[in-house]
């Protein structure tokens, strides 16, 4: 009697959950409001929850007036409840002040009360963002359910150097206010940071007018590792969960690894 053995190699599933919304402007208690009711039915049905570039005020370049401290910050707290009470990471970025400095900061909470952050590297100098605001210096890597996750903001997508895959992470993240004159560059630039980074890739934006009368169409993305387009929404106000397999990401990678050929440079 002949015996075989058969190798199964486990499939870790990362179900996403995008809201693609409209934004008040500098009005973050009717904004963490909004979120609220968006997000009041996904607990148990999903992983993450990312949410768009400064979610709670819009982008704006006046900081000094709706900076929250980092140690006493209500959108933290309610990051912090609202991530408990539906048992998801929730991530989205907001204005910080800390030390006198006003940062652009994505936050990542997670239901056991953990808060990690970025903040924003590639500050939009064609808006002055980088006279208010201070540069990050260092990129977040989050390991999250058997994946690697680097999430970054906004102008960090047209950087390539910065976002590049020299930590082998399995998701990377943009969170936006990128506007709709410029949504072709938004588009193409998503998914050419998908290919050559080998990793799925998740775009964030938000949609509406602000009081700058800029007008944004969203295009919230999610691409696989091969360029392929698995959701896109545009124009509208939208909630949408999908599920991520890293099997497929990890065959994919095997079979065409071209990341083994990268070059090694370091950052300034």
């Amino acid at each position: 009697m002949k015996l075989f053995f058969f190798h199964y190699t486990k499939s870790i599933i990362l179900i996403i959950t995008t809201v693609q919304s409209s934004l008040l402007w500098e009005d973050i208690p009717n904004n963490l409001r909004h979120f609220a009711n968006k997000l009041s039915n996904l607990n148990g049905k999903t992983d993450i929850v990312i949410l768009p570039e400064m979610f709670t005020t819009g982008f704006t370049m006046h900081p000094e007036s709706v900076a929250e401290a980092f140690k006493e910050s209500l959108t933290i707290d309610w990051m912090t409840k609202m991530s408990l009470q539906i048992n998801a990471a929730i991530c989205g970025s907001v204005i910080i002040e800390e030390d006198g400095n006003y940062f652009n900061r994505l936050l990542w909470v997670t239901p056991d009360g953990v808060v990690k952050y970025y903040d924003k590297r590639h500050l939009f100098t064609l808006a002055g963002e980088h006279i208010p605001f201070t540069a990050g210096k260092k990129k977040l890597i989050v390991e999250y359910k058997g994946w690697k996750i680097c999430p970054l903001v906004c102008y960090d997508l047209r950087f390539p150097v910065w976002c590049r895959n020299v930590e082998n992470y399995d998701l990377l993240i943009f969170v936006a206010n990128w506007p709709e004159k410029r949504r072709h560059h938004w588009q193409s630039l998503l998914m050419a940071r998908a290919i050559e980074n080998q990793c799925y890739l998740v775009g964030v934006n938000r949609v509406g007018k602000d009081e700058n009368d800029l007008v944004y169409s969203g295009d919230t993305s999610i691409i696989d590792y091969a360029g392929e387009i698995l959701y896109q929404k545009s124009d509208e106000e939208d909630v949408n969960t999908i599920k991520l397999s890293k099997e497929k990401l990890t065959t994919f990678k095997k079979k065409l690894n071209f990341l083994a050929d990268r070059d090694s440079f370091n950052i300034k």
